[in-house]
């Protein structure tokens, strides 16, 4: 028989081991993550499909690498399937940050594997990137690279991208820091008068998730991608993950697809629930959402702010309408997070490049498949500010803290100052280590915040959006990739877990 302590985690009963205790509780994780693998290894077989009829020169890669991913994952599901399988609630964050970092791990395989010959750091690197849809890359020459690599990158992206909303729905709830309980999703609402229950929602982001990502590539077909490059850039757009077939990004194509992959990318960075909640008849709840509404007033007055201020210090003939297509894609894709490039915008003059670099933290609503910091943290921000402000004014003002129209817990402000905090302390420690590899200050810091708010390119000559990861160091690239999968995590995730008190039971 087994009792609860003070904090309701249960504690092992006398005839369980120390060690068999956390093992029982392991198994479903165990199980799930083996399941996870067979799914990746039926993905690594799609390059090769997909290519069919056409040369694929890494199919042996993408073969070896699928077999071993597969034989891992019977192997664990083998060794599990006996065992119980009811994962409790504080595991979810085990088995969440346990398959992203193992994921990530395995995804790069086919890049060792294959013909680039690249290190070991490298390939985490690039697999990391890809599946974080942080679009941060090592590789150049992309025009000319293998179009089955080229399709597994972007494969990466698209998993990881539907990825980040199952976790937003699944686990971080538990944390109050994904905003589920402030977007009137919570587990406990579950009626059918206000939401469908949790697997009509989970269909419904998938099927949602499909249509955008079919429409995404179909639309650049017809506006004059070819069918490959169609079906990359549709399914990184939608995933606001990045990675493109060419060294110029977007860069090649015209300013009607840029519009189109601007347009894709704001879909990629909505919350993703609001459109299923549209489709079963809660019309215009999409629009009626602050963070919504707030995360469009910025993509409107911050590119007209700096296409007027290109025009100002312009010392060439200005085109008003492909300069400023040009800087709403731009700040689009870093918003989002995104990591497409059409130009050098850390070109663009000193004010560009300090808005690009505070752009970065910004990420986009919670719910999508954008990273950074979430826009309804901001507003949340702001919402305590004009609370203390007032409680300076009127000391005994009985005050309430509204958003969305619902009330915002003490809570739900804590662990929102604890994120603030943690992932600010993040930003420091990853900087000092990249500057302790003789890096320089400003590829060091955004090299740091890019990779804890997975927008993809950094500034400054080396790793902004005219050159790569590829020059840094080995040390540096695996720094940054656990920076990437943290940021992803939400930070507070990985700490939970890293944490010896969760380990106490």
């Amino acid at each position: 028989m087994r009792k609860a302590d003070p904090t309701g985690i249960l504690t092992p009963s006398p005839g369980i081991s120390w060690l068999e205790h956390p093992l029982r509780n392991l198994y479903p994780v165990i199980f799930i993550v083996s399941v996870m693998f067979v799914l990746l290894s039926i993905f690594m077989t799609l390059p090769v499909i997909l290519l069919a009829g056409s040369e694929a020169p890494n199919a042996m890669a993408f073969a070896e690498s699928a077999a071993i991913v597969w034989g891992l994952g019977i192997l664990g599901m083998a060794a599990t399937y006996r065992k119980p399988r009811d994962l409790k609630p504080r595991y979810m964050f085990v088995l969440t940050v346990s398959s992203w970092f193992i994921i990530a791990l395995f995804s790069s395989l086919p890049f060792y594997l294959s013909d680039l010959g690249i290190s070991a750091a490298d390939a985490f690197f690039e697999g990391t990137s890809g599946i974080t849809t942080t679009g941060a890359t090592v590789l150049s020459g992309l025009d000319d690279m293998d179009r089955d690599l080229l399709i597994w990158r972007s494969i990466l992206q698209w998993i990881g991208g539907i990825g980040i909303i199952g976790m937003f729905v699944a686990v971080l709830p538990f944390l109050r820091v994904g905003g589920m309980r402030l977007f009137a999703t919570e587990s406990s609402e579950w009626t059918d008068k206000a939401l469908p229950r949790m697997k009509t929602l989970s269909r419904g982001l998938l099927v949602v998730y499909l249509a955008f990502s079919i429409i995404a590539v179909v639309t650049y077909w017809f506006s004059g991608m070819t069918l490959f490059d169609a079906f990359n850039h549709g399914l990184t757009s939608i995933a606001t993950g990045g990675f493109s077939t060419s060294d110029l990004s977007m860069g090649k194509f015209n300013d009607l697809i840029l519009m189109e992959a601007t347009f894709f990318m704001i879909i990629g960075s909505l919350p993703f629930f609001l459109f299923v909640r549209e489709m079963h008849g809660q019309h215009g709840v999409l629009f009626r959402d602050q963070q919504v509404r707030l995360f469009l007033a910025i993509l409107f007055f911050v590119p007209l702010l700096l296409t007027l201020y290109r025009w100002m210090v312009s010392p060439v003939p200005f085109d008003p309408i492909h300069n400023y297509a040009s800087t709403l894609f731009n700040v689009t894709s870093v918003v989002t997070t995104t990591g497409y490039a059409s130009e050098d915008y850390s070109a663009w003059g000193p004010l560009a490049f300090v808005l690009f670099f505070f752009l970065m933290f910004v990420g986009g609503c919670s719910g999508s498949t954008a990273g950074g910091m979430k826009i309804f943290r901001f507003q949340l921000s702001l919402i305590i500010l004009r609370e203390q402000l007032m409680r300076l004014l009127h000391p005994r003002a009985v005050l309430t803290r509204n958003y969305n129209g619902r009330a915002v817990s003490d809570e739900i402000i804590s662990s929102m100052i604890a994120y603030t905090f943690i992932f600010l302390l993040c930003l420091l420690l990853i900087t000092v280590a990249l500057a302790a590899m003789q890096l320089d200050f400003v590829t060091a810091l955004s090299g740091a915040l890019t990779s804890l708010t997975n927008v993809g390119p950094g500034l400054g000559d080396i790793i902004g959006p005219a050159g790569n990861f590829g020059p840094l160091p080995d040390a540096a690239k695996w720094v940054l990739s656990v920076g990437m999968l943290m940021g992803r995590l939400e930070i507070l995730s990985v700490v939970i877990v890293l944490s010896p008190a969760f380990w106490r039971s």
